[in-house]
């Protein structure tokens, strides 16, 4: 059996772990934490599906943990059950209000918790997959622009964070508005996926990021690139989509269809907002078409 899901048991009483192991870790993975401390650890490096958690821990409590997660975006939707030992209605009711998608007392019926369980990873599949469409352009099937935004947020603070350099590259389709009157919007709507594909293809040995930014646009993350291998990266791009071979007759610059890419190039000065950034990438997109080049660079 594929066990795809991910769950992590926060408890102090490792008779409590046992047994949360020996219950679900025929359908799941299981991750074992002792403390709300080390939880916290753990996730900063781990994503994990769902929680099982204790409420009275030694030094953070149960309740501290949840507070904490629900304070961070990457642990925001992870749902947590809590189990104690407490059948306070009080203490029930405060797990609730906290986020807790559920509370089980203990000693609790294995037959129950794998029935909880399986419950809450199925409400948390249909979300995610919610999300994940909320985050997909329709056209092209690749992240849209919420999604990008999202992106460049979590990884300028990332990059900034560790000395990391980032790299936004911003990529048009020359002359598009001529050809979607010369072919039509059909022809143009096929383009579109097209050479999202053959940029997202591109971009993947990079481990970078590729999204429709705006109708014509798309953009591109990378991160711990250098300037120059930036620059290889934005041709790799340039050679896939001439790979394509998109007759593109109304263009003056090419029997086929074409891209210009503005790149910005942040090395260590991320003094600037991620708002900033998409601006200076648009000024150095708008510098390659200005003077009919491939690619234009800002490094900062």
């Amino acid at each position: 059996m594929q066990k795809t899901a991910r769950i992590l048991i926060v408890d102090d009483d490792p008779l409590n772990r046992v047994v949360l192991d020996n219950t679900l870790s025929e359908e799941y993975q299981i991750s074992q934490c002792e403390s709300a401390e080390q939880a916290l650890t753990f996730l900063a490096d781990n994503k994990v599906d769902l929680i099982i958690s204790d409420i009275r821990m030694p030094g953070m409590s149960g309740y501290d943990l949840l507070e904490r997660l629900k304070a961070k975006q990457h642990t925001y939707a992870i749902p947590v059950i809590i189990i104690s030992a407490s059948n306070s209605y009080n203490d029930e009711a405060k797990g609730l209000q906290m986020g807790a998608m559920d509370y089980i007392t203990k000693p609790f019926s294995p037959l129950i918790v794998k029935a909880r369980v399986k419950n809450h990873l199925a409400i948390k599949q249909k979300n995610d997959l919610l999300e994940k469409l909320a985050s997909i352009d329709g056209l092209t099937e690749i992240p849209n622009r919420r999604l990008l935004d999202d992106t460049l947020a979590q990884q300028y603070q990332q990059c900034a964070k560790h000395a990391t350099s980032l790299s936004l590259l911003l990529i048009d389709i020359d002359y598009f508005k001529e050809f979607n009157e010369h072919y039509g919007y059909a022809a143009g709507d096929e383009c579109l996926v097209k050479v999202a594909h053959a940029l997202d293809d591109a971009i993947q040995v990079h481990e970078g990021f590729v999204a429709r930014y705006d109708g014509v646009r798309f953009a591109v993350i990378l991160t711990g690139h250098t300037s120059e291998s930036a620059l290889e990266v934005a041709s790799q791009m340039h050679e896939a989509i001439d790979r394509l071979m998109i007759a593109h007759g109304t263009s003056p610059i090419c029997a086929h269809l074409s891209i210009s890419i503005g790149i910005v190039h942040i090395a260590t000065d991320f003094d600037e907002n991620e708002l900033q950034v998409f601006k200076l990438a648009d000024s150095a997109l708008q510098q390659a078409h200005q003077h009919q080049e491939r690619v234009v660079v800002i490094n900062k």
